[in-house]
């Protein structure tokens, strides 16, 4: 079972594979974002812990949004989900009842799609899940050897039909002939209603473990969704971008790396019912300001 502590544990086992970042030694307290506007020209905003928490919205988190708005501030919802297609991820923040443009949205599969070589790809996806945004050449894998072994290369993007038997089989194929894995969320972890989701990170780097050279993650903490968000933004400089997040390693870290501000939020997220300040100091990964809810 996921706690806060094993996961924040894992993430500094692996954090050589993140980007390098200064390390800071402190945050500054805030009430609420409203107390920054005036150094901020966009916020982009993680989803899980920040807006919501499964599928329940966070109290407030709409109307701070249309506040920001009114401020004249963008806004970007920057997720790790690459479980839904980009009409999925719409969808689901409008059901949660955001009200969120379009191409407000930014997702860790859109980067995923967008750095994948031809070839036939073996696919680890979510059953519901149509793969129409997907290149031609696809097999779905599931409990079947051959399937893996047969393909190119490998895409993990969801971990909802995912099994510990799968996983072997996935190595199995991997030791018989090391080919590239894409891993199209980086997250170890997702906060629910009812506890902390694997993600396919924690399976993305349980095989980087052993094929580091053949694994690459996308999503926060790496740059592609950042580059995706900064083009969504071109008129509003680095420094005046702030990452409102509940993770350190990822959200955090990541923003920071691309010369963003950096907001953690930590009442409902990761870290909740939890100071946070500890594991900034273990960490030395400080927020630019910190407050309970945005």
């Amino acid at each position: 079972m996921l706690t806060t502590q094993s996961i924040f544990d894992r993430y500094q086992e692996v954090r050589a594979r993140f980007p390098r970042v200064t390390p800071r030694e402190g945050s500054l307290e805030i009430q609420s974002l409203l107390d920054i506007v005036d150094q901020v020209d966009a916020f982009v905003f993680d989803a899980f812990g920040v807006l919501n928490v499964g599928e329940t919205l966070i109290p407030g988190a709409d109307e701070r949004l249309d506040q920001l708005r009114a401020h004249g501030c963008a806004i970007r919802i920057l997720t790790n989900a690459a479980s839904y297609d980009r009409n999925g991820a719409i969808a689901k923040f409008k059901r949660l009842g955001l009200r969120v443009e379009d191409d407000e949205i930014i997702t860790s599969r859109e980067a995923t799609l967008k750095n994948l070589e031809k070839g036939h790809w073996g696919v680890i996806a979510a059953d519901s899940d149509t793969l129409s945004d997907l290149p031609e050449t696809v097999t779905r894998l599931g409990d079947t050897q051959a399937d893996y072994d047969k393909v190119d290369r490998f895409l993990f993007l969801s971990t909802a039909d995912w099994t510990t038997t799968r996983q072997d089989l996935l190595v199995a194929s991997m030791r018989d002939r090391p080919r590239s894995l894409r891993i199209g969320n980086a997250d170890l972890a997702a906060p629910r209603d009812d506890g902390f989701s694997v993600e396919p990170g924690f399976f993305g780097h349980q095989i980087a473990d052993q094929f580091p050279e053949h694994v690459k993650f996308f999503g926060k903490p790496f740059a592609e969704v950042y580059d995706l968000t900064e083009a969504s933004l071109p008129s509003i400089p680095s420094h005046r971008i702030a990452m409102c997040g509940d993770t350190l390693h990822t959200d955090i870290l990541g923003a920071a790396a691309c010369g963003w501000r950096t907001v953690l939020v930590t009442k409902d997220g990761l870290f909740a019912g939890y100071d946070t300040r500890p594991f900034s100091k273990q960490s030395r990964l400080f927020a630019d300001w910190r407050l309970d809810r945005i």
